[in-house]
């Protein structure tokens, strides 16, 4: 194995972490967005039931203070998130770019060994067709 073979070995193994992180980080922010809206789906069902019954009205002003700290908490992990998604993104598309370069010499690597072992076969042929138009 040769050392181009290697690095590029190594970017597409960075590569593919970066993925799987990106791929974490949504996960995080798809189920932060799913409970934001179960937050909200409780909120509407309370208001509905403390317009059918008075008593529950009672509870709630202490339901829509734990409420607010839920969705806020909700909303910060979504922000936080959101934060993280886009550095990930960008450390995946640096690695991409680093990636491609490495593959582009080991390609140019590869191209030159091949030319020259090209080069090599022509001089052996034509070495060998000047000494068959010699005897």
């Amino acid at each position: 194995m040769s050392w181009e073979t290697s690095l590029v070995r190594i970017a597409e193994f960075e590569v593919e972490g970066l993925r799987k992180r990106l791929a974490a980080i949504l996960e995080r922010k798809a189920l932060a967005e799913m409970k934001l809206a179960m937050l909200h789906a409780e909120a509407e069902a309370e208001n509905a039931r403390s317009a059918e019954d008075a008593a529950a009205g009672w509870y709630r002003l202490g339901f829509l203070q734990g409420w607010r700290i839920r969705r806020d908490a909700a909303l910060a992990e979504i922000a936080e998130a959101e934060a993280e998604e886009q550095g990930a993104r960008d450390a995946l598309t640096r690695a991409f770019e680093e990636l491609k370069k490495y593959e582009q010499v080991a390609e140019s690597s590869r191209m030159t060994l091949v030319r020259a072992a090209a080069h090599r076969e022509r001089i052996a042929f034509d070495e060998l067709g000047a000494r068959r138009a010699a005897s």
